[in-house]
């Protein structure tokens, strides 16, 4: 998982219940969304957790271009954002994010939210 997110608290909420996931490893994470356009292609992640109000390169803007490169364009990439709304959620399925999940993220379900990614189940949750 590379988790592309510049806030740090938002950061370590979602990068806290994931340590503990013996399945799960954090393999890099980024500030912004043109950090993360290197590391899916150094990392080759199984998925990326794309912030979308991100400085530099948003998390749209990055995901286009991620979706630019054949090598890259089928990493499974989800919206995580404090901007959870039905409208945000349809934007981003519009734009071609994989899935969608609102902060605050639940930490007693984000492993398995995370877990269903991981196993090809597109998860579209904001409450």
């Amino acid at each position: 998982v590379l988790i592309v997110e510049d806030h740090e608290f938002f950061q370590r909420s979602i990068l806290s219940p994931l340590e503990t996931e013996p399945a799960i490893e954090v393999v890099g994470t980024a500030t912004s969304g043109d950090q993360a356009i290197p590391l899916c292609r150094t990392l080759r992640p199984d998925v990326v957790l794309m912030d979308i109000r991100l400085p530099y390169e948003d998390g749209y803007g990055a995901l286009k271009k991620i979706r630019a490169s054949e090598k890259l364009r089928a990493i499974p990439i989800i919206a995580v954002t404090a901007e959870a709304s039905t409208d945000q959620m349809n934007k981003a399925k519009a734009s071609g994010f994989d899935g969608f999940l609102g902060k605050p993220l639940d930490p007693d379900k984000f492993p398995d939210q995370i877990r269903r990614i991981l196993h090809g189940e597109a998860v579209w949750e904001f409450s």
